[in-house]
């Protein structure tokens, strides 16, 4: 069979065919990547400027915000341009790099957030040999670890998937280029090695979430020892963020990707997709600044300065 996207490439459905209801999805799509740059952004400048930011907890949340932005960044504005100009066509390369990034970004994230869970076990379970344990270098290097995973699972994906054939219709009914949604595409059993990949990288995904539980478990452990109540509750403002961003994204992406695909999505298959591609680089920064007094301190001294600047003399 002639694989036709070759020429055609795909076409991306917007969740209504309705133009009044693609204006407002389009809308909403603007308002929540705005935050997301807003906040993100915030937290990047935050963290690279004021220096009681300058610990391995913040330098890998300032690398999870670099990190959300790509995440969002690669999906959300052309979702946001083919709504308005009511046009949902992409090419095969466009829809090949699409498809790297954000598998690229999803097991860097996923990677990210176990390294995060790694450092508040140190630094809470052998807080006396912290900064040996957690020193420069090895924070560079993982670092370097999260985007080598993040881009090795990329390329697992993309190829997978993209050397199936397609055939019948080029309709994807996502609005970007979902690996579940081109499987539904193929015209033959090729995708066996797509479903490999994808039950290889989940097995890996479910050993960092073993790895998160039991990276808690001894952290929640090792609080009810401390004797004060100002220090649990500081464990507490920094650790409880960190787990509520992993529950976030772990649960929208389970859900995502063991729910069936159907040939005519639902408002349940959109608000799933929305809270696993679009709402976690969104949520993320306000979870990490609601209960982080030093985040909020950093915050409103960097870009509220002037305000609590003394009056010159004349």
């Amino acid at each position: 069979m002639v694989n036709f996207t070759r020429n055609s490439g795909f076409l991306l459905m917007s969740f209504s065919v309705n133009r009044e209801a693609e204006i407002l999805q389009a809308s909403l799509f603007l308002v929540v990547y705005l935050m997301a740059l807003t906040g993100n952004t915030v937290i990047i400048i935050a963290t690279s400027i004021d220096h009681t930011l300058h610990s391995p907890m913040y330098f890998f949340l300032k690398h999870l915000s670099f990190l959300d932005l790509c995440y969002i960044t690669v999906t959300v504005p052309r979702s946001i341009c083919d709504s308005f100009m009511h046009s949902g066509n992409i090419s095969l390369w466009e829809c090949i790099l699409q498809c790297f990034s954000f598998t690229t970004c999803i097991s860097a994230e996923i990677t990210i957030l176990t390294v995060m869970s790694y450092d508040r076990y140190v630094a809470i379970c052998f807080p006396l040999r912290y900064e040996i344990i957690m020193d420069v270098r090895t924070c560079v290097y993982a670092i370097l670890a999260v985007w080598i995973c993040g881009v090795i699972a990329g390329v697992m994906h993309t190829a997978a998937t993209f050397s199936i054939h397609f055939c019948g219709s080029n309709i994807i009914h996502q609005f970007f280029c979902d690996i579940p949604q081109l499987l539904r595409l193929s015209c033959s059993n090729d995708y066996i090695s797509e479903l490999g990949v994808t039950v290889f990288l989940i097995l890996l995904a479910c050993l960092f979430f073993i790895f998160i539980v039991f990276s808690y478990t001894h952290i929640f452990s090792t609080v009810q020892r401390i004797p004060s109540a100002e220090g649990r509750e500081k464990v507490f403002s920094t650790c409880l963020p960190h787990l509520c961003v992993v529950i976030i994204y772990l649960s929208t992406g389970a859900f995502e990707f063991l729910k069936p695909t159907s040939d005519s999505p639902t408002v349940v298959d959109f608000l799933l997709t929305f809270f696993y591609a679009v709402m976690p680089p969104t949520l993320n920064p306000i979870i990490y600044s609601l209960r982080n007094k030093v985040m909020k301190s950093a915050i409103r001294k960097i870009f509220f300065r002037k305000e609590n600047l003394p009056l010159s003399p004349r």
